[in-house]
């Protein structure tokens, strides 16, 4: 069976950093933010929402010039009014990007109010730091998606954040997590979600109790 292929991020990865050059300000959501928080799905792009105005428009348009990138500044305006995304495209590498406005969902205003800055492990160079959703909105995020599409891609990332949440409260490395606030947020959802988010969280707690040491026995 054929290797899968590693996703290249590095346009994503660029803009990224070329957001915080500009200040203009900017979360990570969806697998990628999963994947900073332990989950290992392998995701091929970057969910960015985005709050911009005129001056952060210019500094795109002059970080990503033609010919070889499009960045269009009417298709950004148009996109903030609308609520509807907009993308850069490096027409050399033939890579896309989507950045999504904050005007899309009011849904993403209180988690863009509670983003974090947490540290990012590039292939081949030095890890820097990006603002994303904290993980409890990171979940919510994706319990909202689960509801709209019942994918198993959705389960997986939340699984995957829990075993490493879990984990890191075993080895008492564990930063703090609202457990209540993701709850509440579940059965707000609809009951549905909440016996969704209910059954993912016991599965990971489980798992992670199955691998705690017998009495007697000695972790390895």
């Amino acid at each position: 069976m054929p290797n899968e292929r590693t996703p290249d991020l590095r346009l994503f990865f660029d803009i990224l950093q070329t957001l915080d050059r500009i200040n203009a300000p900017y979360m990570i959501i969806g697998a990628f933010a999963a994947a900073i928080y332990g989950n290992t799905r392998t995701t091929y792009d970057i969910d960015i929402v985005v709050d911009l105005n005129e001056r952060h428009i210019a500094g795109l348009v002059a970080a990503y010039p033609s010919p070889r990138y499009y960045a269009d500044p009417e298709q950004m305006r148009n996109s903030i009014r609308m609520g509807i995304s907009f993308n850069i495209i490096d027409g050399k590498m033939g890579d896309k990007a989507d950045l999504t406005p904050l005007t899309r969902d009011s849904r993403y205003r209180g988690a863009f109010r509670h983003r974090v800055r947490q540290a990012i492990d590039l292939p081949d160079g030095a890890p820097f730091e990006a603002w994303c959703a904290r993980p409890e909105d990171v979940i919510i995020g994706k319990l909202m998606a689960w509801e709209e599409s019942r994918s198993s891609k959705h389960e997986i990332d939340i699984y995957g954040m829990m075993l490493a949440h879990y984990m890191r409260v075993l080895l008492n490395t564990g930063a703090p997590f609202d457990e209540g606030y993701v709850t509440a947020q579940a059965k707000r959802l609809g009951e549905d979600v909440f016996e969704f988010w209910a059954t993912i969280n016991e599965a990971a707690r489980q798992e992670i109790d199955r691998s705690r040491p017998s009495d007697g026995q000695t972790a390895r």
